[in-house]
């Protein structure tokens, strides 16, 4: 027997943002956890960011996708105000009550960011009583917000963060975000919470995705590698937080040009999607650190966020791979997951408490580093000189990750555990608890 659930996901393949890849493996993979999934998301008309039509191609044509309508951006930007799922919420909001209204459904899915539409969180238990889930794929309040001045756009998001979360979260009837730190972090916010109704469950990745880009490979995108260069690459953003492990990074690229220039010359590390703005072409985050370190002839940086097929593309071509972190101890990066399946050795720098950190090590296949604190991050500069000219010049001697570590976290595990949280919201809805 199969029950419906309802995935609320403002962004949604065609749009390449980050965080349409929950929906997009739960839409695929449901099914096979006795759950028919229908995703409620904005129609791509309304998105300002380019489109990627390959990741589209991704999603089975059996899936059922409901597109709603939104306020044009030229009408509201002059307001300041762009966010896509407040433009649409009142159409997303219609169109869910109307699904609630008319079909079984057993459980409704609203994941973020964007984080607006888990208000709807609460008319939803009140009006329908259908079980809700809220999925955190980042915090809403987050560190990072909290020390940004009150007087800027930063610092108002946060304020508004700390005036609306409390009312999503508290009508959830379960929630999930990508780190048990992130996890404990809210429920300190919250007393409220029951820590048994709350699970850590990364995005993880679908090694079937490498299968499309074997069957389909790109051709004339953003990013070509110099094949006459040793190429490392990172794909993915550069935020805030992942400043200073970036910096350590590059001083380990200048102690290997100095110890090696010959090494050196033939070095290509290959930075691709560092604004994870796929309309953003000027805003260079790595190119200014690298030219401080004096390695600007080594690091190519491309903002853009490139199409996600490319962007595999890149991974599987590339010589090595590089993974760096953030400096707050919650961060899960699910980037590491594509990065282990395509198979290339890699050399990666996260906080110790980071589960990104936990599973790398256990996976192997690479050189992992880790830190606990400044010093000992800044203490690192040599030692990941020396597992780069290892990752280069030794790959063999890193070994093959082991698919066994990071199955749990292939897209199709993932969502047996989203079909297992929602059959236990389910059959309480149906046999409640005296």
């Amino acid at each position: 027997m199969t029950r419906t659930c309802v995935i609320v996901s403002p962004y949604f393949p065609p749009s390449t943002l980050a965080g349409v890849h929950r929906a997009r493996h739960l839409a695929k993979h449901l099914p096979a956890a006795g759950w028919t999934p229908i995703v409620l998301c904005v129609d791509e008309a309304h998105h300002e960011e380019r489109l990627d039509p390959g990741l589209a191609s991704l999603v089975p044509e059996t899936v059922e996708i409901i597109k709603t309508p939104a306020i044009s951006h030229r009408l509201t930007r002059p307001f300041g105000l762009g966010e896509l799922s407040l433009r649409g919420l009142l159409p997303l909001r219609r169109e869910l009550f109307r699904l609630l209204e008319t079909r079984s459904v057993g459980a409704v899915l609203i994941t973020g960011s964007p984080y607006y539409p888990m208000l709807l969180a609460g008319e939803v238990k009140r009006r329908f009583g259908t079980p809700v889930v809220l999925d955190f794929q980042d915090p809403w309040i987050s560190a990072w917000g909290a020390k940004q001045p009150p007087v800027s756009k930063a610092g108002l998001s946060h304020w508004l963060a700390t005036q609306l979360e409390p009312r999503a979260v508290t009508a959830a009837d379960f929630i999930t975000s990508v780190s048990e730190t992130q996890n404990s972090e809210m429920a300190a916010r919250y007393s409220g919470l029951d820590r048994r109704r709350m699970s850590a469950i990364p995005i993880g990745s679908d090694p079937e995705d490498f299968d499309a880009l074997r069957d389909t490979p790109t051709k004339g995108g953003a990013v070509s590698l110099d094949r006459s260069c040793i190429n490392l690459s990172y794909v993915g953003n550069i935020w805030p937080g992942a400043t200073e492990p970036l910096k350590v990074f590059l001083g380990a690229v200048a102690r290997l040009a100095a110890a090696q220039p010959e090494l050196a010359r033939r070095l290509r590390i290959n930075f691709v999607g560092t604004s994870n703005q796929p309309n953003e072409f000027t805003r260079f985050a790595v190119r200014p650190l690298a030219e401080a370190a004096g390695v600007g002839a080594i690091v190519k940086e491309t903002p853009q966020r490139v199409p996600y097929l490319e962007a595999l593309s890149i991974l599987a071509a590339s010589d090595g791979l590089v993974m760096i972190g953030s400096d707050e101890p919650h961060y899960t990066a699910s980037k590491i997951y594509p990065n282990l399946m395509s198979g290339r050795p890699y050399l990666s720098l996260f906080h110790r408490a980071s589960s990104a950190h936990e599973i790398l090590s256990a996976a192997g296949g690479g050189a992992s580093f880790a830190f606990s604190t400044a010093d000992e991050l800044a203490s690192l500069e040599n030692p990941l000189s020396d597992g780069l000219i290892r990752l280069i010049c030794a790959p063999e001697s890193l070994g093959k990750a082991d698919p066994a570590v990071y199955a749990p976290y292939e897209a199709s595990s993932i969502a047996r555990q989203y079909g297992d949280i929602f059959s236990l919201l389910d059959a309480e809805r149906i046999a409640p608890c005296a």
